[in-house]
């Protein structure tokens, strides 16, 4: 007596068909991902090339790192996109807008017969008003990213861009403690984006936080060297 063989194992005939579906999920999910994966890590690494020269060029205090500044948000908006980064992606056209205002203010904003913007201090005045619009930024980031997106880091990505939007700012008056509202942003950010599967973009940026100690030292001597000459100017020194 022959014992028939189970449904689809007989001479001739394939699994079934459920099964071939399952089979082609299973086989095309990992390779997708794979893609996603390399998109994102190639789009990562071209970021991280630019972030390199436009922090040299800041530290340097170099007008072109506005130039630097205006190609460097195109190629994260992908990045933050893949990443599912929407607070991210979306300051990107904010931070595309402020390069050309940073640009345009510090080549033609300077007093009459100034080679460059000088390096100042932050306002004292102007602490709280920046306070202020530091905490209804994030709020309303927040709420965007809550109500409208999918983001599963709502709270840390609109933090990180709503401080950053102040710094960029205080960037293009050029004041010395704009360092240190940068240092926060890197060390917050580089641990989001570690967390996010961009490691390169988290290395960036832990390294910006270093190099803005060493900037705010630069600039800190920048300007003082810039006090003493315009004192030594007005026959303030020996």
């Amino acid at each position: 007596m022959i014992t028939p063989l189970p449904t689809g194992e007989g001479l001739g005939e394939g699994p079934p068909l459920g099964s071939l579906v399952a089979d082609l999920r299973v086989f095309s999910a990992p390779r997708g991902r794979t893609t996603l994966s390399y998109r994102l890590m190639t789009l990562d690494m071209l970021g991280c090339l630019v972030g390199l020269i436009y922090i040299y060029q800041e530290y340097k205090a170099s007008i072109w790192l506005w130039l630097t500044g205006i190609i460097m948000p195109v190629i994260y908006m992908f990045v933050y996109y893949e990443a599912g980064l929407y607070a991210d992606f979306g300051m990107q056209i904010y931070y595309t807008l402020a390069a050309i205002y940073g640009f345009l203010y510090w080549k033609f904003g300077r007093k009459k017969g100034a080679e460059e913007i000088p390096i100042t201090h932050f306002p004292r005045r102007l602490i709280l008003p920046s306070l202020l619009v530091f905490f209804l930024l994030w709020g309303v980031l927040y709420l965007l990213l809550v109500r409208f997106t999918n983001s599963t880091v709502p709270v840390l990505d609109s933090f990180g861009n709503a401080l950053s939007f102040i710094g960029l700012w205080a960037l293009a008056k050029k004041y010395i403690e704009q360092w240190w509202i940068w240092i926060v942003v890197d060390i917050e950010l580089a641990a989001l984006y570690l967390y996010k599967g961009i490691p390169f973009t988290a290395a960036l940026y832990a390294l910006y936080a270093v190099i803005a100690v060493a900037g705010y030292f630069k600039w800190k001597r920048e300007a003082a060297s810039l006090n003493r000459s315009r004192g030594s100017a007005n026959g303030d020194l020996p």
